[in-house]
């Protein structure tokens, strides 16, 4: 097994992932692990935009009260303060990188200033966007800078498997573990390399892939929030997984998000019958809280029995939703929705993790050595529910944070003096199982989405965890008595998210923000975070 070096390892290949690289690369080596090809990811896939105060009549006060105001009590505000009123500066970064925004027209043509939309939780236009693949413009941009750069060394197709520590893990044990590197998976040749790092970062992403249906790209298992679990770091707010309102609801596509700057841009929700019906719920309508829009959907859908509800933008020009959204409008078009006649069926999916790795404002865990920045980090920004648009943002301000916090203590940091244990696992494979992985996954997405969904119960909760517990136990039979394969790994992920998801959710008896149980309607005077500690969960 061979041995990989470098002052920092960074395990993801997001916006925050690359962002980080991009900004620790004139200081030393860096190593970028990618579990398929960089361009998968969430954040490639991010359709809206990015938030940040950039005009005259909005204010740094008024997103901070938005945000606040989304996270239902539960965002840290010095937090919150230190993205927004960094956020015009790193939308700078993205601009000096080479990231392109659409600009305003006047009289048909194009001016030099930066287009602005809204979208749900808003109070003003503060939406940057790329046409409706906001997302992808940024990730391709920075990929591109971190495959000309010399000091980032880039690797795809490897899976992290766990965290390298400098001694055994021990729940009564008050000394910290110290991070120092990876093992991983290599999927093309089957071979597990030791990556060791002065400093390594998180940033996998959420776990969308939990549940049945999610927006979210294929890799999106919670891998680093189960790897930092693994080694004792605290994990939190888990049960917060925002549910999108609006995936596009078509028998052959299950995971395309239909995005909320449609209805910033003047998009209704209607029944099969055409009703508008979002004022019932909220004064915002269809900009309201995107836990509150989902909630809705789920209550009409359930109330008419009706498979999906309906985003109608029938009241737009045809030039003008081709040319503000022609990834979503030619998408539409494929599966035969002309969306500026017809409106789109659409359901909620998971979309968003709003809890994970406990860190401070800088990615800094409880792990010496160990970082975690973007989805797979809860740093109290996002709270009981992300304001929409605040992930880009909070990508790029965790990256900055913790690579001025890894840069001014360089010198600090030192290799593990003694090389660790190499890593062993047995060889022989059995592929009749394989199909038994394949089952366990689905188990779980599926009891996730109907035990652990938008709205829930203390019952379904106690059912889905039971149930849990026993797939926990044969997962470990499996990764333990098998040859490693990236299925198995992804499946002890998961499981372990899906059993902490449901933990964070029965110790939360109350209903706030995106968590909603029946048989805990109110919420409480004093809002807490719902944090789980290995061995004492």
């Amino acid at each position: 097994m061979s041995t990989h070096r470098s002052d920092v390892l960074i395990i993801g290949s997001g916006t925050a992932g690359l962002a980080l690289a991009l900004k620790l690369s004139s200081h030393g080596k860096v190593t970028l692990l990618a579990k398929e090809k960089a361009q998968g990811s969430n954040s490639a896939m991010a359709q809206g935009g990015i938030s940040a105060v950039m005009s005259e009549e909005d204010s740094f006060q008024s997103h901070i009260q938005d945000t606040l105001v989304a996270g239902a009590g539960l965002c840290k505000e010095t937090v919150v303060r230190d993205y927004v009123e960094q956020a015009p500066e790193r939308i700078q970064d993205l601009i000096n990188w080479g990231v392109h925004f659409d600009v305003r027209k006047k009289g048909g043509e194009e001016t030099e200033e930066i287009d602005l939309t809204r979208e749900g939780g808003h109070s003003f236009r503060r939406i940057l966007h790329f046409e409706d693949q906001t997302g992808l413009e940024i990730h391709r941009t920075l990929l591109a800078r971190v495959r000309e750069n010399k000091n980032i060394e880039l690797l795809e197709g490897f899976y992290a498997i766990d965290l390298i520590v400098n001694k055994e893990v021990d729940p009564s044990d008050m000394e910290p573990v110290t991070c120092v590197g990876c093992y991983a998976l290599n999927k093309q040749t089957g071979e597990v390399r030791t990556f060791l790092a002065k400093n390594t970062a998180l940033a996998t992403g959420g776990a969308g892939k939990v549940y049945l249906y999610t927006s979210n790209w294929s890799g999106a298992t919670g891998d680093g929030i189960a790897m930092a679990y693994r080694v004792g770091a605290r994990i939190a707010n888990l049960e917060f997984m925002q549910f999108h309102p609006t995936c596009l609801y078509h028998k052959d596509s299950r995971n395309f998000l239909i995005s909320e700057a449609l209805r910033g841009e003047g998009g209704e929700l209607i029944d099969a019958q055409g009703n508008a019906f979002m004022k019932k719920y909220h004064k915002l309508g269809s900009l309201a809280p995107r836990d509150v829009v989902a909630r809705s959907i789920d209550n009409e859908m359930k109330k008419t029995g009706a498979a999906c509800v309906y985003l109608d933008m029938t009241k737009l020009d045809r030039e003008f939703l081709q040319q503000r959204f022609p990834t979503i409008y030619n998408k539409c078009m494929e599966y035969g929705i002309d969306m500026a006649t017809q409106p789109i069926p659409v359901v909620p999916a998971a979309h968003y993790l709003c809890g994970g790795v406990v860190t401070d404002a800088d990615g800094r865990t409880d792990i010496p050595g160990l970082w975690a920045i973007g989805e797979t980090a809860c740093t109290g920004l996002h709270g009981a529910n992300r304001l929409a648009s605040n992930s880009l943002l909070e990508c790029l301000t965790t990256a900055h944070n913790c690579s001025e916090q890894i840069k001014s203590h360089w010198n600090e940091y030192q290799f593990m003096a003694q090389e660790p244990k190499p890593w062993t696992h047995p060889q022989e494979s059995n592929d009749d199982e394989m199909i038994v992985i394949n089952h366990m996954w689905d188990e779980i997405r599926r009891l996730m989405w109907n035990y652990m969904g938008i709205v829930r119960s203390d019952k379904r909760l106690a059912r889905a965890q039971h149930r849990l517990k026993n797939i926990l136990s044969e997962t470990k039979e499996y990764y333990s008595n098998m040859k490693i394969h990236p299925d198995i790994l992804e499946l002890r992920n998961i499981a372990i998210v899906a059993d902490l998801s449901v933990e964070c959710a029965l110790r939360r008896h109350e209903s706030r923000g995106i968590h909603y149980n029946l048989d805990h309607l109110q919420t409480q005077t004093e809002a807490q975070d719902t944090i789980l500690v290995r061995g004492l969960v």
